[in-house]
This record gives structure tokens, sequence and C-alpha cells, in this order.
């Protein structure tokens, strides 16, 4: 029984990580990787650099989505589009 109480400060600290550190980033990583899964050819998107474009065409052989911009088209890995910034701006404009 003292084996129990002297390790159980511990399991608590572990249980609180667990729900407020791990357990959300790994939402968020699923979340993630739904995003560039359902990703299509005319999404606005934005990378995590800041770069703005519309999806153009997709590389599946490099994992890869091809972005038109106002300058031309470029490949960036599928990882490098921003999940937070490319739904703000998608979303409609708020009226105030």
């Amino acid at each position: 029984m003292d084996q129990i109480q002297q390790f159980l400060p511990f399991i608590l600290i572990f249980v609180v990580m667990y729900f407020f550190m791990i357990r959300p980033q790994m939402q968020k990583a699923k979340k993630e990787k739904k995003f560039t899964e359902d990703l299509k050819k005319g999404d606005r998107v934005i990378t995590k650099s800041g770069l703005h474009g519309k999806v153009f065409d997709f590389s599946e052989k490099n994992n890869a989505v091809i972005i038109e911009t106002g300058s031309g088209k470029l490949t960036y890995d599928k990882s490098a589009i921003s999940l937070e910034m490319s739904q703000k701006l998608n979303q409609p404009a708020e009226k105030k």
C-alpha cells in the first residue's frame, strides 16, 4: 500500500500531462492529416511560410501539391500547407 501511495503523484502527473499535452497534439495531427487528404483543385491555401495561392494540381509521386500564385506555379510538400491559416482564409468575412 505504501508503494502505491509513493508512486501516486507520478501517476497523476502523467495522467494530467496526457490530457493537457499529448492528447490535444494527437488530435491536431489527425485534423491536419485529414485536411491535407481532403485538399482539392481550386482550394485557396496558405503555406506555413505565408505564401498565398490556389491548389492547381497534385504530385502524388512526391506527396506534394502544386500551388498557383500571382507569380507562377510552385510545388510544395503537403505538410507545408497551414491548416489554421487556410481555414481562416476560406471563412466568410464576419459582419460588423
